[in-house]
């Protein structure tokens, strides 16, 4: 429904002068819908100007939010969800960055700037389609295959390299695109000119993909993955991961994946956050897998496991103790000591320390370096009691 206000808003303030469709969906919507995968996000093209969008929305009793104006992009917001409605467009000006736009008319001069023929698929209100590239026939055969020709649309903006490897990873069957591929080998020293932000983000979204690991493999041949990790990537270790993971059930996670391809040292996890730029959410995490030592898991999840996840951090345990399952597994098979004692620690709860730095200066400490290593002399017999020495206990061995 809300797709549809949005169509209809933009379909009644179309200029009279203007033959055919006001607006069209277009992009991954059309794509995914046309070969059954979920529909995310919902893009509209339109032959209106940015004004003329705003005032259609509004006119329709929709919100108008300019969030791109310049570029020619208003996000409407239709029964409570987000649509972007961008005007056509044709580049006057790029520099493998960013572009300079003008506004357009022409649909097929729309398409013609797109990056791959099967991202660039357009559909009326009532489902007919424009494919003037047969993306479709792409969609539908697992082909990602630039738009005329690939390098002259890599050096537009460099990112589509990371972006054919990207949709190859969730689209694609097979060998990648032969001329793809040879043009992003030529292109791939102009990487280094795109924001660390804009990478991370393209190569997260890769990791996340259900499969990457040809795709993945294909980047390292290319020599793309080396511009991008200063470090031999651990594809082996990268594969074995996959496979623990669709043995075991569990979701595909970026960042353990990211950790998988690295050595776990902490200097190089420290190197890797610069290079990407990643959140500070994220360099913690890899710096504390980083940090994690090699943990042992006896067959059952008694209280010796529960200490190390206490000592170690649980988020840090569970990416070090998934990496050595993966590691460990016969024929992709995660072994069932593992998955027992990692089942424990995604419910484990972290008990909380009785004992707090007012308990002791009420003993007589003074606040200081005294403290703070009687609190740490506490904590560790606390831990190796099982968590189960009582606040009086501990207090009367102070």
């Amino acid at each position: 429904p809300g797709a549809r206000a949005v169509m209809a808003a933009l379909a009644a303030a179309k200029p009279a002068n203007i033959d055919g469709e006001a607006a069209r969906f277009v992009g991954g919507c059309v794509r995914n819908a046309l070969i059954g995968a979920p529909v995310d996000d919902v893009d509209i093209a339109t032959v209106l100007s940015p004004d003329a969008v705003i005032a259609a929305l509004e006119a329709a009793g929709l919100r108008a939010v300019p969030t791109g104006v310049e570029h020619g992009t208003v996000t409407a917001i239709s029964d409570g969800a987000p649509y972007e409605v961008t005007t056509l467009r044709r580049d006057v000006e790029t520099d493998g960055r960013r572009a300079v736009v003008a506004f357009s008319s022409d649909w097929r001069e729309d398409a013609s700037r797109r990056d791959f023929r099967l991202n660039a698929i357009y559909a009326s209100a009532d489902g007919r389609l424009f494919d003037p590239f047969d993306g479709a026939r792409d969609a539908a055969a697992g082909a990602v295959i630039f738009i005329g020709d690939a390098d002259a649309r890599i050096r537009e903006d460099y990112l589509r390299i990371l972006r054919f490897f990207r949709f190859n990873a969730w689209y694609g069957r097979g060998r990648p695109d032969a001329e793809g591929l040879k043009a992003c080998v030529r292109q791939k020293d102009g990487l280094g000119g795109l924001s660390r932000e804009r990478v991370w983000k393209e190569l997260k979204k890769l990791l996340a993909a259900p499969q990457p690991g040809i795709a993945l493999r294909w980047m390292h041949t290319a020599g793309v993955m080396r511009a991008l990790v200063r470090q031999v990537p651990h594809l082996d270790r990268f594969s074995a991961l996959l496979v623990a993971e669709a043995d075991a059930g569990w979701a595909p996670d970026p960042m353990l994946r990211l950790a998988s391809l690295l050595s776990p040292r902490a200097d190089d996890a420290a190197r890797l956050c610069d290079d990407m730029k990643v959140s500070n959410a994220e360099r913690d995490r890899l710096a504390a897998w980083a940090a994690a030592e090699t943990v042992g898991v006896a067959s059952d999840a008694g209280a010796g496991l529960e200490k190390a996840l206490y000592r170690t951090g649980k988020e840090a345990w569970l990416d070090a103790a998934r990496l050595a399952a993966a590691d460990a597994a016969e024929d992709g098979v995660v072994s069932p000591a593992w998955r027992k004692a990692i089942t424990h620690a995604e419910s484990w709860e972290r008990p909380l320390f009785p004992v707090t730095g007012a308990d002791l200066i009420a003993k007589g400490f003074k606040p200081g370096p005294e403290l703070g290593e009687a609190l740490k002399r506490l904590e560790e017999r606390w831990i190796d009691s099982g968590f189960a020495e009582s606040k009086d206990a501990l207090l009367a061995e102070v």
